[in-house]
C-alpha cells in the first residue's frame, strides 16, 4: 500500500517548521518513518520478499543520515522529533 496524497499532506502539516515547509529533516523523517512502518507491516505478512526487504533498508539507512545531521545542527530539535515519532535514539 502506498502512502496517499492526504496522508503525505497531513503527515507535512504535522512537522511543518514554518508555512509551506515541505523539505526540512522533521518533514523527511517523519515522511521516511511513516514509509519505513507501512514496509514493516508488510514484510511481516510477505517474509520472503526480499526486494521489499533492501528497501526498507535503504530507507532506514537514509533516515538515520537525516537523524545524524539533524543532531549535528540542532540537539534541541532532534530530542523533539525522536520524542514525537517515539524512536529509539
Amino acid at each position: 500500500m502506498s502512502m496517499t496524497t492526504d496522508r503525505c499532506a497531513s503527515i507535512v502539516s504535522a512537522y511543518a517548521t514554518h508555512p509551506g515547509d515541505t523539505g526540512s529533516p522533521e518533514v523527511q523523517i517523519a515522511l521516511l518513518s511513516d514509509r519505513i512502518t507501512m514496509l514493516t507491516e508488510h514484510l511481516k505478512i510477505h517474509a520472503k520478499d526480499f526486494h521489499s526487504r533492501r528497501g526498507l533498508l535503504v530507507l532506514v539507512g537514509r533516515r538515520r543520515s537525516l537523524l545524524d545531521y539533524l543532531k549535528k545542527k540542532d540537539q534541541r530539535r532532534y530530542e523533539t522529533l525522536i520524542g514525537r515519532l517515539s524512536l529509539r535514539r
